[in-house]
């Protein structure tokens, strides 16, 4: 990815409904160019969509945790997916080094739903053990930045 796709995927994150004519303006391109540079990044799975970032406050979800889970034997990413995909608090799921497994982004409307929610994670077969820390404050939340 050369520098000015990285600018053109900047300013995206930055405003995901930005034009191509104010993108072209920000990094010194036609808005055409811009078009032709987001398709074919869209093309490469450089850029994998655009959504929509929703206040989970708007959605009820007052309450958030980290899950870490400490699984019997090797569980692959793909095991772990399939185990915790249907769980709908639980938005995010990364496999991490040191002595968890993973670790798991779960938002709920109350307490008692983070506590539902970490049982059907418990429920697994694969998964021996838990330790949840509940979110008190957000002090820094931004959206993946492209390095460089």
């Amino acid at each position: 990815m050369d520098e000015l796709n990285r600018q053109i995927v900047g300013y995206l994150l930055r405003d995901g409904r930005a034009t191509f004519q104010e993108i072209g303006s920000a990094v010194g391109l036609s808005a055409p160019a811009v078009k032709r540079r987001v398709d074919l990044m869209r093309a490469r799975g450089q850029i994998a969509g655009f959504t929509a970032v929703v206040d989970p406050h708007v959605l009820g979800w007052e309450i958030e945790a980290y899950v870490e889970i400490f699984c019997r034997g090797n569980v692959t990413p793909e095991a772990l997916a399939r185990d915790l995909g249907d769980i709908p608090e639980v938005v995010e799921v990364a496999t991490v080094t040191g002595d968890a497994d993973a670790i798991i982004h779960v938002m709920a409307a109350s307490m008692a739903g983070i506590e539902a929610s970490v049982e059907r994670i418990r429920s697994s077969g694969r998964v021996e053990r838990t330790r949840t820390s509940v979110v008190m404050s957000r002090v820094i939340d931004r959206p993946a930045r492209p390095t460089g």
